[in-house]
């Protein structure tokens, strides 16, 4: 008899072990399902792009004439107005230039005054040998004179009136050569007014290139002494945007944005143009979209990178659900998908799974970021909703705009969705379990 029991809890103990290893193999063949909450709430969708603060207008400071530098009277962050001194270039060549300019201007005058005179004398004589050839002209008819005489008289007087044509071009020889001088008198004054350099415009110098004792060349190109940046209390955002947003960044949308110097602080801006000039780096085309803001308290700096967020369109209290439910994929051959979705009506699904378009083979690792991508507007989706017998049911839905982690769902096509029903966004089967499937 206790040989009996003893076969019989031998026995049981045999079949229990061989229940719990069925019941653990067929936990390790199921699929572990990863899941998500469907929300109800606010979604923004917005435009995130980088950019750099500027001054609104910069004006680079130089000089026109090469020297060395004599003085400087601003240095960084000083505040200037429009025609103070801001440096002085050493003047000594520029005016012993204009000294002798001016010496050659004044020989040139009194060359123009010797010039003159000899126009009047020559004047004068031509007077009188108009004379002396009209007395030979009336002696020579009363036969007084020989045609000699009267021949030599003509001679005199044609020599005279050629002596005051040259006196006139003499004259005015002299006086361009007087105005060719006082012009370059003018170059010479101007060259040594430029040694005094004065600010453009009303701002602060945001930057100074040269030292007192450095010498300036201005031959090919004027040098850059000073960078003024005017009134820094509105300056510009020049932020880089996709091509693929600028078709829903509009002028005058309010615009918020960081910087890392206050990281707890968001500034506030509009945008105020999209310039049309594209720039292309690595076949990624963007446009410079410019943000005009506020700095009453100067605590914003030209150079500063700002971090923007320009909101584009809002849905308040809608259904939304994670992006990654949206590119989800269940671990099965693409004819069962295929047939799923012919099971529960949904169509149109077939292409989506030939091409691949919209789902993953598998969500990736947590400790992966998928890189943020713009839904489509007015486009379709399958989310696949897991029901309490652990199956899954895929559901076609609308979806609208998105903030890049969630997605708004306009309407529910086939199936049913509500908010707090659970979404797969990541499936693990006994096959993937390893850690080649947490990789991928």
């Amino acid at each position: 008899m206790k040989t009996k029991n003893k076969w019989l809890v031998l026995a049981g103990l045999i079949a229990v072990i061989g229940l719990v290893a069925a019941f653990g193999l067929n936990r390790g063949g199921q699929v572990q399902h990863f899941t998500a909450k469907v929300e109800q709430g606010e979604i923004d969708d917005v435009v995130e792009a980088t950019g750099t603060i500027n001054a609104v207008i910069t004006v680079q400071v130089g000089s026109q004439v090469s020297g060395t530098i004599a003085k400087l009277n601003v240095d960084f962050n000083s505040r200037v107005h429009k025609g103070d001194i801001v440096a002085l270039i050493d003047p000594a060549l520029f005016q012993g230039a204009l000294l002798q300019a001016t010496a050659d201007l004044e020989n040139a005058k009194a060359n123009l005054a010797a010039a003159r005179a000899n126009l009047e004398k020559a004047k004068a004589g031509a007077v009188q040998t108009r004379a002396d050839y009209d007395r030979t002209v009336a002696l020579f008819k009363q036969g007084v004179l020989s045609q000699q005489q009267l021949d030599l008289a003509k001679a005199n007087f044609d020599s005279a009136n050629a002596g005051v044509n040259g006196a006139v071009a003499n004259v005015t020889q002299a006086e361009a050569q007087v105005m060719q001088k006082a012009a370059a008198v003018t170059v010479a004054q101007t060259n040594l007014n430029y040694t005094v350099i004065r600010s453009p415009i009303d701002g602060t110098v945001v930057a100074r290139n040269v030292d007192v004792g450095q010498t300036v060349a201005a031959s090919l190109q004027a040098p850059t002494i000073f960078t003024i940046a005017q009134d820094l209390k509105k300056m510009w955002v020049y932020a880089k945007t996709d091509e693929s947003d600028v078709g829903n960044i509009k002028v005058g949308k309010p615009v918020t944005f960081k910087v890392d110097a206050f990281p707890k602080d968001t500034f506030h801006g509009v945008v105020s143009q999209v310039r049309m000039n594209a720039t292309m780096v690595q076949s990624v085309v963007t446009y410079d979209t410019i943000i005009e803001f506020a700095n009453p308290d100067l605590k914003l700096f030209p150079g500063m990178t700002a971090y923007v967020t320009i909101p584009v369109a809002t849905a308040q209290n809608v259904v939304k659900v994670p992006n990654t439910a949206l590119r989800y994929k269940p671990p099965m051959p693409a004819e069962q998908i295929i047939a799923t979705y012919k099971q529960y009506g949904i169509e149109g699904g077939e292409r989506k799974v030939a091409d691949g378009a919209g789902i993953a083979a598998a969500a990736p690792a947590p400790s992966e970021t998928p890189a943020p991508a713009r839904a489509p507007k007015a486009d379709t989706a399958v989310v696949w909703k897991i029901r309490p017998d652990n199956s899954l049911e895929p559901v076609k839905v609308s979806i609208g705009i998105t903030d890049h982690a969630y997605t708004e769902v306009a309407a529910v096509l086939k199936g049913e969705l509500k908010p707090g029903d659970d979404v797969v966004i990541r499936s693990v089967s006994p096959k993937t379990q390893g850690p080649s499937a947490l990789r991928r």
